[in-house]
């Protein structure tokens, strides 16, 4: 009899790397968790530093460095190596070194036989999320984007001060490019249950010198904020990598609005984009259309081009055009 052991690769062990393994652990997602950096020493740091841990938990996870070829039988491989935005850049303005990056990991991957789940968080996601799938040629379902997973996180948490909730009740989406360009349709934002323009038309108090485009501004800055700071996001991150990996191994049906491949849904075809889906052991195992005011699905459109432009513009480069 042979028993099947989950196990997550993780390459990159800088702070996002380190955060989403350190995640995975405490968190008890996985049987084995797989650290891999160009900067063995760097990786086998984080590894020891991780086995420390144990003693605490609730389940022995099995931490270790690897290599490529160790992705072979790996359920889910994180791509969190990029290049991260030099001041006055935005995550667009790194697609190239992020690009190289990737194509020189997601190859020898799949020449090792790799054929579970890419999860890239790597900048700018939806775009590099698009590369992986092009150079992996494995199934759309099968490469996903972490998309505006931490944007809808950081959204609700902004509703939730106004409205003096806890976060986990206010039902929001970004949806769109992970970047300057992502939208929030209001029209379906609902707070335990009841619509937030309802909400706002019931308690003006609550919205007294806010705009709701001031709201998405917030929500488009925050990792910038983060950024300016301590020069990187990593726990908010990782652990929304991590829920991903959580729903996609414990085969939850969840829904959570990630990057995905849209062939005609939201009138869009051939970009990835931030949208909610259904996640379980197939990976996205659908894509749920909202629908959307005129206005909303306009803001949403116009995403969708600047980040298919930017595609395009770059795998026309690369020659997958």
């Amino acid at each position: 009899m042979r028993i099947n052991k989950s196990k997550v690769a993780i390459v990159g062990c800088g702070l996002v790397g380190a955060s989403t393994g350190f995640s995975l652990l405490t968190q008890g997602v996985c049987d084995e968790i797989i650290m891999i950096d160009i900067n063995k020493e760097k990786a086998l740091g984080e590894v020891l530093d991780m086995r420390d841990d144990v003693e605490y938990l609730n389940r022995n996870t099995k931490v270790m460095t690897g290599d490529y070829a160790d992705c072979k039988d790996a359920d889910i491989v994180v791509i969190t190596a990029g290049a991260p935005p030099k001041k006055g850049q935005s995550r667009l303005d790194t697609l190239e070194v992020s690009a190289k990056i990737a194509k020189s990991i997601v190859e020898p991957i799949m020449a090792a036989g790799f054929d579970g789940i890419f999860i890239v968080i790597s900048n700018p996601v939806d775009i590099i999320a698009h590369y992986v799938q092009k150079i992996s040629n494995l199934p759309k379902n099968q490469v996903i984007g972490t998309g505006t997973a931490l944007d809808s996180a950081r959204l609700k948490n902004i509703i939730a001060e106004i409205v003096h909730v806890d976060p986990r009740s206010v039902y929001a989406y970004s949806l769109g490019e992970h970047g300057d360009s992502q939208m929030v349709p209001w029209s379906l934002v609902t707070v335990g249950g009841k619509k937030f323009y309802d909400i706002v038309l019931d308690n003006p108090e609550l919205m007294k010198g806010i705009e709701l485009d001031d709201i998405v501004n917030k929500t488009i800055r925050a990792g910038w904020e983060i950024y300016d700071r301590k020069g990187t996001t990593s726990f908010g991150i990782a652990t929304a990598a991590v829920g991903i990996i959580k729903a996609i191994l414990n085969d939850e049906n969840k829904i959570i609005p990630v990057s995905t491949y849209l062939d005609g849904e939201y009138g869009q075809s051939d970009v990835y984009l931030g949208v909610p889906v259904i996640l379980n052991r197939n990976g996205v195992s659908d894509i749920l259309e909202l629908h959307m005011l005129e206005d909303e699905k306009q803001r949403f459109n116009r995403s969708a081009e600047t980040v298919r432009a930017y595609a395009k513009d770059y795998f026309k480069k690369v020659g997958l055009l």
